[in-house]
């Protein structure tokens, strides 16, 4: 398995694989300990809506409108091609015109920038990155069966993101998801159709942003996000995993985005104190919902889903303060 993270981010005693079930977003339904226990994102919607500017109930309803097809067409994230179709016609299992691993990966590119993806990067599966169990308790060994993972970058909007957070901010990052489950499924749809296996995962299966920083699409930020050269962190991240043959691409160096040592305009920007102001990233964690092992800026997530409550909707403000956040609106 692929060794791509220096020894001063992860610590090869301290670390392991990552359980799904330790999440924020699998502990608002499992730890009765955590302080947002059984506390959905909209429970306290009502008690804003139309009260303020930038939380009126057409624009709660976009944002919600935004999530349909992430939310409902959960046969984006299946292994195998859904059973239910809306087209009358067949279709064939094709044979590659080309087995060459560079033909592939080209072709393989191409399509998902056809897609919808913003920018597209190929590493092995490093099985540290897999989830040891989904949110239900199940084990993922069987996720480390592919050896590939075509890791993707679907851009959110820039200007609607500055209004975090407000809801015209949310409904960027609801489209966004959408936008992803629609580009997954459209991919590993092109893939079983060249008769490969394809995984289809948007932030379940696997880790993304580590994924995606050996795939080559950019650096850990100090909001603990992913700093891609062109849209910052304005972006979301999606994953395929097949046995198609391809070539690798070369992560970036340091897998630290050097700019966040000194910047602190994230943290600044955050309401309730959740991401560190220290200049040098650290191995200690934040909060339940941080892994061990990794030196990193820590992000205490209980403090940002509690906000995400309060607020009645999601929070990008660490996105929205970022210098990297591209100036105008990209597509």
């Amino acid at each position: 398995m692929k060794d791509e993270f220096p020894d001063s981010i992860i610590d090869r005693e301290a670390y392991n694989r990552f359980d799904q079930r330790d999440t924020v977003f699998a502990k608002i339904h499992n730890d009765r300990e955590a302080p947002f226990y059984h506390q959905g994102m909209y429970d306290q919607i009502k008690q804003v809506i139309d009260r303020k500017k930038g939380y009126s109930s057409f624009q709660l309803a976009r944002a919600l409108g935004g999530w349909s097809v992430y939310d409902y067409f959960t046969e984006a994230f299946q292994v195998k091609t859904p059973n239910d179709s809306n087209n009358i016609m067949g279709k064939p299992v094709l044979d590659p015109s080309e087995d060459n691993p560079k033909t592939l990966t080209r072709e393989l590119k191409r399509s998902a920038l056809t897609y919808g993806a913003s920018a597209v990067g190929i590493t092995k599966v490093d099985r540290r990155w897999v989830y040891s169990n989904d949110r239900s308790g199940n084990p993922l060994e069987d996720h480390l069966t592919y050896d590939y993972a075509v890791v993707m970058i679907v851009p959110m909007d820039a200007e609607m993101i500055r209004t975090s957070p407000k809801l015209p901010a949310a409904t960027a990052s609801a489209v966004s998801y959408s936008r992803m489950a629609f580009l997954i499924s459209c991919l590993a749809e092109y893939i079983r159709r060249l008769g490969f296996k394809a995984l289809p995962m948007g932030n379940d299966g696997a880790l993304s942003i580590p994924l995606a920083i050996d795939a080559g699409l950019g650096q850990l930020g100090r909001n603990g996000l992913l700093i891609n050269s062109r849209l910052g962190s304005c972006l979301k991240i999606c994953k395929v995993f097949t046995n198609m043959d391809l070539v690798e691409d070369e992560p970036l160096t340091p897998p630290l985005s050097e700019s966040c040592r000194t910047c602190t305009l994230c943290s600044e920007a955050c309401e309730v104190d959740a991401i560190s102001e220290k200049p040098s990233p650290t191995g200690k964690a934040a909060c339940p919902s941080n892994n061990e092992g990794i030196t990193r800026w820590p992000v205490d997530h209980y403090s940002c889903y509690q906000f995400w409550v309060e607020n009645g909707s999601d929070c990008s403000s660490c996105i929205a303060a970022c210098p990297q956040t591209p100036q105008t609106r990209r597509q």
